[in-house]
């Protein structure tokens, strides 16, 4: 299923984004992953496989297959989901490291290779190593968004990693903010709606008791 709304990019961590791609931003449920078009969709807005090699296994894919990877990015994503919001708000340490053996499963099936290519016209050097991956099959797809969730992992520090306080929001980020004092996912979602209710609680008790 397609979706005219584009998915949510505000988690300051590609890892995060990942578990934010189903989402509630209005009264309906929106999970960008619902189908095999979703998450090649999904994919292709976080940049995470190329253009041409998404349309490639498009029509590759026998019928069913990518609704069924589909599936397993959707158990995926909630089975890390459950790791971060254990793990939030403190940081990781050595014991934790058995909890995320099926991430490093995930990562071990990677073809990557590095190779030579051209570099921009105007460089200091005529050739750069660049980094790619073969995408011998749809289940490859996973792997780039396993290396985000590794990069979350490795790099982040979970102390700071935290979810919003709107009351029904369940949006998840990397507070980067100087004093780590973010608390909405977006201003514009949650920190907006938070004004709007604390702005009708002053006015209610501005007015005179009946």
């Amino acid at each position: 299923m397609n979706h005219a709304m584009p998915a949510f990019f505000l988690a300051d961590s590609l890892g995060l984004d990942f578990l934010n791609s189903v989402a509630t931003p209005a009264d309906t449920p929106i999970d960008w992953l619902e189908d095999g078009e979703g998450l090649l969709g999904w994919l292709h807005q976080a940049r995470l496989v190329p253009e041409d090699v998404l349309g490639s296994i498009r029509e590759r894919a026998i019928p069913g297959e990518l609704d069924r990877l589909a599936a397993q990015a959707r158990a995926l994503r909630e089975w890390f989901r459950a790791f971060v919001r254990e793990h939030k708000g403190h940081p990781l340490r050595e014991e934790d490291l058995m909890a995320l053996e099926p991430l490093n499963e995930l990562l071990r099936r990677d073809e990557g290779y590095y190779e030579i290519v051209a570099q921009q016209p105007g460089a200091s050097s005529a050739f750069t190593l660049a980094a790619t991956r073969r995408w011998n099959s749809p289940e490859t797809l996973l792997v780039p968004i396993a290396e985000a969730m590794a990069r979350l992992v490795c790099d982040e520090d979970f102390s700071h990693v935290k979810a919003c306080e709107g009351p029904s929001c369940t949006l998840l980020f990397a507070d980067h903010t100087r004093g780590h004092a973010r608390r909405w996912c977006s201003m514009a979602f949650c920190g907006n709606r938070a004004k709007q209710a604390a702005h009708r609680l002053r006015l209610k008790a501005q007015l005179p008791e009946a």
